[in-house]
This record gives C-alpha cells, structure tokens and sequence, in this order.
C-alpha cells in the first residue's frame, strides 16, 4: 500500500471520531436560550383534551411548573410579554388517533395561589393567550369534538418568548417519549435540565478554547 493511500484509510478512520467529538461538544441550546429567567407553561394549542381523560392536559401543564419551580432557574409567568421562553406540553395516551374535545372549558382556569412559587398562580391558560393569536384573525373558543392524530407519547416543546407570534416558529428544544409528563420525576423537565447543563458546559469550553494562546 502506497503512503498516499495509508493516509486516506486513516483519515477516513478517524473522521468519524472527530465528527462525533465536535457533535458531542456542540451546545444543544443557544446562548440567549440559557440566559432565560422567565417561562410561560401552557397547553398546546393543538391539543385536545381526550374523552377518557379530559384533564390530563391540565395537570401535566401543573406538574411542569411545579417541577419547574423545584428547579428553581426560571421564575413562571402567566403572560406572553413577560416570558423568556414558552413551554407547550401535550399527554399521550400511546394512541395516535384520538376522539377529543377541541377548546375544552376545563382548561381555562382561574389564576390562583401556587404555594413556594414566585408566582401567584399555578398554570397557564389553554389555547391562544393574549399576544398568541394574529391580529384580526378570529379566534374560535367554542368547545367541540375532533379526532385528533398526533404523537402517542408525552410531549414537550419550548420556544422564545421574545418574538412575534412565538408558537409559529420552530421549537428550540423538542422531547416527546412515554410518561416524560408523569409526576413526581417530570422526566421531560429532567431531559431540558439536562440540555441546559449541557449547553452551559459546552460553551464554557468554547470559550476556554478560544482564550488559549
């Protein structure tokens, strides 16, 4: 084997190992997403709420503020002015296709006390908050029933809160799998604590890189 011909082999070898070095030492999050303070939680406006579980959407949406506010980074808000990032939640029920109830009433809650939190309130409105729908567009708010197709699992998304009709753009983090709503661990919650840690270490190291002569 030539030399030219040895080095190709070796480099084809270690390229794959380089690649997955850089994949593993990338930030999963951007910077401005982990210097959020403020989160809004709510119901995916999609989601309906199913008929053998009509308030699964509802205590899910509890369970993350609460786990949320356990963790104690972020401190929860109930409008869309004031929140950094929005975190949308939907229960699975390992169905795809699922009858449910499209604006169900019992999502729209009153704002009350959440004991230890810095909020005065436990939960997020469901469907389109104000600041969420586009201008002159009617808002249909009347209960009604859908089949609903959609994931079977749990499912989290989180995005900026800091920009126009925020829900239309793409999520800067996604984690759909079984029982991730499921209280008491939230393991959804657990997976973005987890990105965060990840992220923040990843930049540090950037930036030490970058500071070497």
């Amino acid at each position: 084997m030539s030399r030219t011909s040895l080095l190709l082999v070796i480099a084809l070898l270690l390229s794959p190992s380089a690649n997955a070095k850089d994949k593993k030492n990338k930030p999963i999050l951007s910077a401005d997403v982990l210097r959020a303070q403020t989160v809004l939680v709510m119901i995916s406006p999609d989601a309906g709420e199913r008929l053998d579980d009509p308030a699964g959407n509802r205590r899910a949406q509890e369970d993350v503020e609460r786990s949320l506010t356990k963790w104690g980074r972020f401190r929860i808000v109930n409008e869309v002015s004031a929140a950094d990032l929005i975190f949308t939640v939907r229960k699975g029920n390992g169905r795809i296709v699922n009858p449910t109830i499209a604006n169900s009433p019992i999502d729209n809650r009153p704002v009350i006390l959440q004991p230890g939190a810095d909020s005065d309130r436990i939960g997020a409105q469901h469907g389109q908050l104000p600041g969420m729908n586009q201008p002159g567009v009617p808002q249909d708010s009347e209960p009604r029933a859908q089949t609903e197709i959609g994931s079977s699992e749990d499912t989290i998304e989180v995005y900026r809160g800091d920009v126009d009709m925020p829900l239309d753009r793409s999520p800067v983090w996604r984690y759909s799998a079984k029982d991730a709503l499921r209280p008491p661990s939230v393991s959804a919650v657990e997976q973005f604590h987890n990105a965060v840690d990840q992220s923040e270490k990843a930049i540090a190291a950037q930036d030490a890189q970058k500071k070497k002569p």
